[in-house]
């Protein structure tokens, strides 16, 4: 490794940092206020600065392809030639990506016909000849084959990974080889599938490892293929000359005619003022911050001249009238941020709290915030309370650490929150309802939530306040962590700051909130999203709360019992896995379970690794081999066990809340992109039950007392429904219509039987397509999920489409809408962006389509069973019933409801799910009652 004062020479490969960064951004992607993607900027840029910030190289260089043909090309057509077409993003991404290099100061080295790898390989041979320790950084495996005492292969961390730094030890330890220039004889047998290098058909690493063990190199290989036997023979003599053509393929070049100029390598730092402007236009805010030590500068923000409350004047009528531009200073410590033009009151007296109230009740709308001693609502103490209702402007009153004081200084409070005709405006507004309603307080009236605002504006981008006030107002609140500490064990709360600095951070949280609701209102009437915020998401927060209010009773006996029974289960489950391994291994640990399957039993002599070089031994890979090995699906039986124990029946018992006897999940609004409901602390939307045992966990969610059941209303087949409804296909409204079996009735229609001719097999194979084509299967998802042949699956997929044409008329259609608008939509509005619907990548693209099918059902099935729980909330309010709902899982309702009141609900629940959103296909709504949540179900 090289020493202190060394020259250190970093050779960056750029596309394979781009195509690195274009994958970790892909699920997740960085859209700037402009609609640019900034994802491989954001990557690229992050992964430079951890090598310059890190590594601190003396000199460095970043290599780029260009578009020409290379050698390669001209040696064999084919190269490269089953690469996907290149993603839209990294498209636009290479050019500003060129740009930040050279802002940086960095040189860019590319030469037409030549790839970056042979230019980093040059240059590393002459630079290491000048006494230089050079890194080429790269995720790229080739670069093995350049590696020598004095150069290294630096792959950057990367999803978890740390740095990898590799030379010739590590090189050949990797790739189980003597010398690293075998390298090149390793990709040469086995080729390359990435740049379609073919190899020799038959080879794979553990053969060529063995090939080269006993002969060196390829060219020997071929001299000695008499000693060869069976397949292997045959293979080598006949595409001998193709593997010595891949070997020379995958060969680095080190003579390209470029120059390495020493001098122009050095690194002196980045150009400030260009850096700057790139990093502005991007938005990348925190690297400006982290790259220069300040933030950017922020443009004028709209304050009030005229504060209202305290300044002995009303508040404007029209806001609009008194607003003038006022910069904003970048401060350097959070004690300085509150330097911005803004009016925030400390309200503590009796007198303070009065004259408040009267300017917050002549309001049409304010926001309001607690804050707490903890994120969890059902256990959190009121530390104060915050408002705003002009921009500028906020008020924050703090609550005695007596809670029996603090009762009596929010008492004042309670008209003004069960006022019915002001709207109440909040960041997540569900925790602070909960909070107040845990002081016996209701919050009545509309309700809006800018994180609800801005999930309907980008479903799938971040909503968290700090995000969004950088987003819209270019403001970088105050980080809780500044005041309380980090997160952990030694993070304290909000009692334990100097009252004066909550002040000015809760009355911040208030204003800026109230800000944020100006700024995302015109854009949610701008997309028609007007009617399901406020007839849809706003609402349900309200019924939400009550349910988390409420809880569930769950029996802990029952589940301690059933604990013992997984315990016995399981041990028996391991003993016979370990019979059918031959010996007793660590069961939990991937990499033990992988050497007893794929080295000792190999079970799969393809078995593939993953990055960590452990052998994969995921549910996906176990189920695969399930059927045909009885220790796989062992192993998946133990798994499971251990699971249900571990998750649900030891973890249950264990949140329950002392105060009320019961489990208080949360409900989350603004995770799902498709608009379904998550739920977390517990999770009770992934209670498992395909399997008995899974189902049994149900049995433990019993009523809260002797007076009351559990009921339990289901739509039935609801996507399906709203497939046929969407796609207008009459014999399957048909079906739905009179009553029929839908499964058997395309069973019959597929397979071309008789109705009653349709066999339990045929209506498995039926109703697995028909749920399959809801989420675009293809021939070879639907062949796995049955345990058939591609073209059996294939089969099945055609006639599908043959019988059901309206459907695949419909799925056409959407993918269609989807390429022109690059969204999709719910039955009540709801978008699902799909970005990538028409990239040239085949496999975002597909991903994108499959994705234009499934989200209108799916997020219209969300939309059906929010607008039903809210009806089902108002009915039950307003016959004033002593039954309450308190779960939704996905297409489920669950009621603890009164014995006096079950045939009242039975009659009446089913109606108001019916009939939550009309459609052609009538909704069918399966009730239930019982003793405990499975019997209900």
């Amino acid at each position: 490794m090289p020493q202190k004062g060394e020259k250190k020479l970093f050779l960056l490969d750029a596309m394979a940092l781009i195509y690195r960064a274009h994958f970790a951004f892909s699920k997740n992607p960085r859209i700037n206020s402009k609609g640019l993607n900034t994802g491989i900027m954001l990557g690229f840029t992050n992964t430079l600065l951890e090598v310059l910030e890190k590594e601190k190289p003396t000199h460095i260089a970043v290599a780029f392809d260009t578009h020409a043909p290379t050698f390669r090309h001209v040696q064999f057509e084919a190269y490269k030639a089953n690469r996907q077409e290149q993603p839209e993003d990294i498209e636009v991404g290479i050019p500003w990506v060129k740009q930040i290099v050279e802002a940086f100061n960095i040189p860019i080295l590319e030469l037409d016909g030549f790839e970056a790898d042979d230019i980093i390989g040059t240059i590393a041979k002459k630079a290491e000849s000048s006494s230089f320790v050079v890194y080429m950084m790269t995720p790229d495996k080739d670069f093995g084959q350049l590696v020598e005492d004095h150069i290294y292969l630096y792959k950057p961390a990367f999803m978890g990974n740390g740095v990898d730094i590799m030379g010739p030890k590590e090189v050949c330890a990797k790739w189980d080889i003597a010398d690293v220039d075998q390298v090149r004889d390793i990709l040469g047998l086995m080729g390359d599938a990435v740049d379609n290098i073919p190899g020799i058909p038959g080879i794979g690493p553990k053969t060529a490892t063995k090939l080269l063990k006993d002969y060196g190199t390829i060219e020997e290989l071929l001299k000695h293929t008499d000693e060869l036997k069976g397949k292997q023979k045959e293979n080598v003599e006949k595409f001998g000359q193709q593997g010595l053509l891949s070997k020379e393929l995958a060969t680095i070049k080190q003579d390209v005619p470029v120059d390495f100029d020493e001098k122009a390598l050095h690194y002196d730092g980045p150009d400030e003022a260009k850096l700057k402007a790139l990093f502005a236009e991007l938005e990348f805010r925190t690297l400006t911050k982290r790259v220069f030590g300040e933030a950017m500068k922020k443009p004028a923000i709209q304050v009030s001249e005229q504060l209202g409350l305290f300044t002995g004047q009303d508040t404007p009528e029209e806001e609009g009238d008194f607003k003038e531009e006022i910069p904003i200073q970048e401060p350097n410590t959070h004690h300085q941020i509150f330097s911005n033009p803004h009016d925030y009151h400390k309200i503590s007296s009796e007198e303070d709290i009065k004259e408040l109230i009267t300017y917050l009740e002549r309001q049409k709308e304010f926001c309001f915030d607690t804050e707490t001693t903890s994120l969890n609502p059902n256990e959190a103490e009121l530390v104060g309370l915050s408002f705003a209702y002009v921009a500028g402007e906020a008020f924050y009153v703090p609550m005695p650490e007596d809670q029996g004081i603090a009762k009596a200084t929010l008492e004042p409070f309670r008209k003004l929150f069960e006022n019915e005709q002001i709207t109440k405006i909040g960041q997540n507004v569900k925790y602070d309802i909960l909070v107040l309603k845990n002081y016996g307080f209701e919050v009545k009236g509309k309700l809006y939530d800018t994180m609800l605002a801005h999930y309907l504006i980008e479903p799938e981008g971040k909503h968290s306040m700090d995000w969004l006030a950088m987003q819209y107002l270019n403001y970088k609140p105050v980080s809780i962590e500044s005041l309380i500490g980090k997160k952990g064990k030694n993070q304290g709360n909000m009692r334990d700051v100097e009252v004066d600095e909550v002040v000015e951070y809760a009355s911040e949280d208030a204003d800026i909130t109230l800000q944020l609701k100006q700024k995302l209102d015109p854009i949610i009437k701008q997309n028609g999203l007007e009617k399901l915020l406020h007839e849809v998401e706003n609402p349900l927060i309200r019924v939400l709360a009550e349910m988390e209010f409420e809880g569930i009773k769950i029996d802990s006996e029952s589940l301690a019992e059933l604990s013992k029974v997984l315990e016995l289960e399981s041990k028996e489950i391991e003993k016979k896995v370990y019979e059918l391994a031959g010996e007793k291994f660590n069961l939990s640990s991937p990499k033990q379970l992988g050497e007893i399957l794929f080295v000792k039993l190999n079970l799969d002599p393809k078995a593939k690794k993953t990055k960590t070089g452990q052998y994969a031994t995921g549910e996906e890979v176990l189920s695969k081999m399930a059927s045909e090995h009885d220790i796989a699906q062992a192993i998946l039986d133990y798994r499971q066990l251990v699971k249900l124990k571990s998750t649900y029946v030891d973890a249950l018992p264990t949140l329950i809340n002392p105060k009320t006897n019961r489990v208080h999940t949360t409900y989350n609004q603004f995770v799902a992109a498709t608009g379904r409901l998550s739920s977390t602390n517990p999770n009770l939307q992934n209670i498992p039950i395909r399997t008995e045992r899974g189902r049994e966990i149900r049995k433990a969610f019993v009523p809260r007392d002797a007076d009351h059941v559990i009921l339990a209303a289901d739509y039935s087949q609801i996507e399906l429904r709203i497939m046929a409804a969407f796609s207008q296909d009459k014999s399957m409204i048909e079906a739905f219509k009179n009553g029929r079996d839908i499964h058997a009735t395309t069973a019959a229609k597929i397979f071309q039987v008789p109705l009653e001719e349709v066999s339990s097999d045929m209506r498995r194979k039926a109703k697995t397509a028909n749920f399959g084509i809801i989420y675009g299967i293809s021939a070879f998802g639907l062949s796995q999920r049955l345990s058939i042949s591609r073209t059996e699956a294939k089969e099945i997929i055609d006639a599908y489409f043959t019988e059901f044409p309206a459907v695949k008329a419909y799925m056409d259609n959407c993918i269609e809408k989807a390429r022109k608008n690059e969204y999709v939509e719910t039955i009540l509005g709801r978008r699902r962006y799909l970005r990538d619907i028409n990239s040239r990548n085949m496999t975002m693209r597909g991903f994108a389509e499959r994705n234009a099918i499934n989200a209108p059902i799916q997020g219209s099935a969300a939309d059906m069973i929010k607008v039903a729980m809210i009806q089902v909330h108002a009915w039950m309010k307003a016959q004033k019933l002593k039954s309450k709902m308190i779960l939704q899982v996905h297409d489920e309702l669950v009621f603890d409801a009164h014995k006096d009141e079950v045939e009242l609900l039975k009659k009446e629940i089913p109606k108001l799910m019916a009939h939550a959103v009309e459609i052609e296909v009538p909704l069918e709504v399966e009730v239930g009652v019982g003793k405990d949540w499975l019997e209900a179900h």
